[in-house]
């Protein structure tokens, strides 16, 4: 597959309509191509400029990333709720891989929280926790950057389903790279373990999709992959990728 149209700008020059038409047509262009060839082209074409983010569910896309740019910037949200094995993994994965991981956290400590806002928010109101101590968290860390790129699915669920591997989160004025979209949980699994992948302890606990401990719990057969997420709630997302 030909890339080359969209290697063409350089993003550090560009302004927001530029990076927005270079996203939909990188896009359009790398739709049927290899996660690696998509994680190259977004090293290639940002270099610095691109971070990954990273929940430390599993490492798949920081392995990708590496290979192509080592030392790649890798965000984590220590929202202060996450399971020890959530942190676990992410210092894992700073000694044993070629990334640079940066822990982000929120303004507020759960203890500040707690006193302005009263315990247990993430039950009262988990749309309004959520965004304290992830979406805000995560809008002040992607600033020095002009692209991010993400492990989203679009098997994971229905809110998903039409991510593009490149597209233009108008949000935020950046450029989303999904290199894993077109992804099965089958490809995910068999890329852990062809290439000896680090994954949450919590995977093989019962566990299909991570998040704060308190509003995350294990999931029974049958169910959706992320029906451990906001149990008993409307809610789906925690904001960062709606």
């Amino acid at each position: 597959m030909n890339t080359t149209a969209t290697t063409t700008v350089n993003p550090e020059r560009c302004d927001a309509d530029e990076l927005r038409e270079l996203a939909q047509r990188a896009g359009r262009e790398l739709e049927d191509a290899p996660a690696l060839e998509i994680m190259r082209w977004a090293a290639d074409t940002f270099g610095p400029r691109l971070c990954i983010t990273s929940s430390m569910e599993d490492a798949v896309v920081m392995h990708l990333a590496s290979r192509v740019y080592p030392g790649v910037d890798v965000l984590f949200i220590d929202t202060g709720y996450h399971f020890p094995e959530t942190l676990g993994t992410r210092d894992a994965v700073q000694a044993v891989m070629d990334v640079n991981v940066i822990t982000l956290t929120p303004r507020l400590s759960v203890a500040e929280q707690d006193a302005a806002y009263g315990p247990r928010l993430y039950e009262r109101n988990p749309d309004m926790c959520c965004a304290m101590r992830k979406v805000q968290v995560l809008e002040a860390g992607l600033r020095e950057y002009d692209a991010w790129a993400t492990g989203l699915r679009r098997d994971e669920a229905i809110t998903r389903a039409n991510t593009p591997v490149v597209g233009w989160d108008a949000r935020r004025g950046k450029v989303k790279v999904s290199p894993i979209a077109r992804w099965t949980q089958a490809d995910v699994e068999n890329y852990i373990a062809e290439h000896g992948v680090l994954t949450n302890p919590l995977l093989q606990d019962g566990y299909t999709s991570i998040g704060c401990a308190p509003c995350t719990r294990r999931i029974v057969e049958g169910e959706d992959p992320r029906a451990g997420r906001w149990a008993g709630l409307a809610k789906t997302e925690c904001g960062l990728h709606s």
